[in-house]
């Protein structure tokens, strides 16, 4: 601690007694007064002509809540605030204090980030949208170095409609976009904010543009992703095109560092946007992702048993191909892909943890391994008995 430091705080608790002395003073002097007022009156009764007045060093008031002057001419209000503005003066100078004699903890190293190009060409499939992702990039960091050269560049809007089913990936990549515009300088931060109308609708007129702009605050510098977009533009939805009008302005008005990309089924999206102008004129790229094939999302199963420890036995592996086959021909218009596959994997390893659970000793081994029993909900045993 520095000489400095304690003698301000030692001036700091000089003031502190100070002010307890003129607060203590005050409450027991003024008591003492009072007491001493009564006798004196008391006594005085009996001596008709006697003057007996109290000697007092401030003046007290009757019942009207004034304040009672103390030493110093300070009144007791003024002593207690004094002393409690003091109070807190130490208390700051401590805590401060504290601060500086704590050991500076040692940042950890963050891992670097994976460069968004090298996170694109990772995703199964999608080669399609790959090379529409790499072809647009290519495309706006062009404009960009001519524009930061001086030389005209075209106007190109990076505003973004992602079309297709669910589960194929756009959230994904949409999120990989936002990485490589922030990298390639055309937005500052580069965070994804996913909303969708429940995020931006309200349920009271004037709330739906407060709560739009909430998002659009936390989007700025990044990406607005809107799921499912054109449940905003509803038949009579007042509150949903409330909603567009704001977002609509926030792309004019942040039109240098603020992105959207609106998603959804392909059909519903393409009406989304011819039903407004603003929205035509602002959004004229589409992306259209593909269904996977079977082949990928096998493969994205695959992917998910490798990231949590999980092993396939070799005679189980065309059962599930067989499965994944089943499960996107039951639902082959609004089949969730990647989504799909997911909740395959884990109802499998569900049912290989209630497996699990009944043995006795299990080995690494037993909980890495999916076995035949484990694709259905009812176990092996169970089965035979029927």
């Amino acid at each position: 601690m520095t000489n400095n430091s304690r003698n301000k705080e030692l001036e700091t608790l000089n003031k502190i007694t100070n002010m307890q002395k003129d607060l203590l003073g005050s409450l027991y002097g003024d008591f003492f007064t009072g007491t001493t007022s009564k006798s004196t009156q008391k006594s005085g009764a009996g001596n008709s002509g006697a003057s007996t007045s109290p000697v007092n060093t401030g003046k007290v008031t009757g019942n009207t809540g004034s304040s009672i002057p103390v030493a110093g001419g300070k009144s007791s209000d003024q002593a207690i605030k004094d002393a409690n503005d003091a109070i807190n003066e130490a208390k700051n100078l401590f805590a401060a204090d504290s601060n500086l004699n704590k050991p500076e903890e040692e940042e950890k190293p963050l891992e670097p980030e994976e460069d968004p190009m090298e996170s694109l060409e990772k995703l199964i499939g999608l080669s399609t949208i790959k090379d529409d992702v790499k072809e647009l990039t290519a495309f706006v960091k062009v404009q960009k170095a001519r524009k930061d050269q001086g030389l005209k560049s075209v106007p190109v809007s990076l505003h973004l409609v992602f079309t297709g089913n669910p589960g194929t990936g756009k959230t994904t990549v949409a999120r990989i976009i936002a990485r490589i515009y922030k990298q390639i300088g055309v937005l500052s931060k580069g965070q994804l904010v996913e909303v969708d109308r429940s995020g931006l609708v309200a349920g009271y007129v004037g709330q739906t543009a407060i709560k739009t702009q909430e998002q659009i605050k936390k989007a700025v510098g990044g990406v607005l992703f809107i799921d499912e977009a054109y449940a905003l533009a509803q038949k009579d939805d007042a509150f949903g095109q409330e909603a567009i009008d704001t977002i609509l302005k926030a792309m004019e008005d942040n039109r240098d560092d603020f992105v959207v990309i609106v998603a959804g089924y392909t059909g519903p999206m393409k009406k989304f946007i011819e039903s407004n102008p603003g929205l035509k004129s602002r959004f004229n790229k589409y992306i259209e992702f593909p269904d996977y094939s079977i082949d990928e999302l096998e493969e994205i199963f695959y992917m998910n048993c490798k990231k949590y420890d999980y092993k396939v036995d070799e005679d189980v592996k065309h059962q599930i191909r067989a499965l994944i086959t089943a499960k996107k021909l039951e639902n082959i218009d609004n089949f969730a892909n990647a989504r799909e596959v997911r909740n395959l994997f884990e109802e499998i390893i569900t049912n290989q943890a209630r497996r699990i659970s009944k043995l006795e000793n299990p080995s690494g081994d037993d909980m890495m391994t999916i076995l035949l029993e484990d694709l259905t909900d009812e176990p092996l045993d169970k089965k035979e008995e029927k």
